[in-house]
């Protein structure tokens, strides 16, 4: 008997049959500013799920083990089941967002190198800056496994950005989540899509991610809708 454990921002997380597998369902719903903002659009979450299914599996094919097992459905997949680390790893490439206004720059500079953040994955306390000292005192993780996981996140930055690349876009920073299987491995989990991600045109700068919901720009299902097709078309290329 199926059973809905998890109604998220974006996602539902169903217990299957297996103990070890859950059923995700990605909603037609985006939100902003933590969840206070709640937006439906028709078709979202079938694009999202496009979107991540395909990166996941690129990521896989490339060495990176992640919690993604198949497709089910325009909207489902099959994950495996993990114990959720209740950080996010925030990778930024270029200065936009938060980062811009929290050290008054301007959007758009690349990053001499990449900034890595951690973040306390807590809605209530509106997901605050967590350093590595405080994660490992909580007993969130290891320093030995957030070594693990930020050495992930760093192969994903290097796969994603010459993949965006090709596609003709930036990636201009995203967010990881990792999560435990019952043996107690550390795998990549949750998604990839642009509604973790900025993504922008490489000749215009234009937003191709939920920034364009944020910020009123544009439809955001075209606007995932054309991320894939970008990003199918790479990949079919690379084969």
């Amino acid at each position: 008997m199926e059973k809905l454990l998890y109604t998220g921002k974006a996602k539902q997380m169903w217990q299957t049959d297996d103990p070890e597998v859950l059923r995700v369902v990605y909603m037609d719903q985006a939100t902003a500013l933590n969840g206070k903002e709640k937006d439906h659009f028709a078709g979202k979450g079938e694009a999202a799920n496009a979107i991540s299914t395909l990166v996941f599996q690129y990521l896989i094919d490339h060495g990176i083990t992640t919690h993604f097992i198949k497709k089910l459905s325009e909207n489902e997949e099959l994950v495996k089941k993990c114990d959720m680390v209740p950080l996010e790893f925030v990778t930024r490439n270029v200065v936009a967002g938060h980062f811009a206004s929290r050290y008054g720059l301007e959007e758009g500079s690349a990053l001499k190198e990449p900034v890595e953040e951690t973040f306390y994955k807590s809605d209530a306390l509106d997901d605050p800056f967590i350093n590595e000292s405080a994660s490992v005192a909580l007993g969130f993780a290891t320093h030995e496994e957030l070594a693990q996981m930020w050495g992930i996140c760093r192969k994903v930055n290097a796969l994603l950005t010459d993949l965006c690349a090709k596609a003709g876009m930036r990636l201009v920073d995203f967010k990881l989540e990792f999560g435990r299987l019952s043996n107690g491995q550390i795998i990549l989990a949750d998604e990839f899509s642009p509604d973790n991600c900025r993504l922008w045109d490489l000749e215009t700068n234009a937003h191709l991610d939920k920034d364009v919901y944020r910020r009123k720009l544009a439809d955001l299902t075209t606007t995932y809708d054309e991320v894939f097709a970008r990003l199918e078309k790479a990949i079919a290329e690379e084969q």
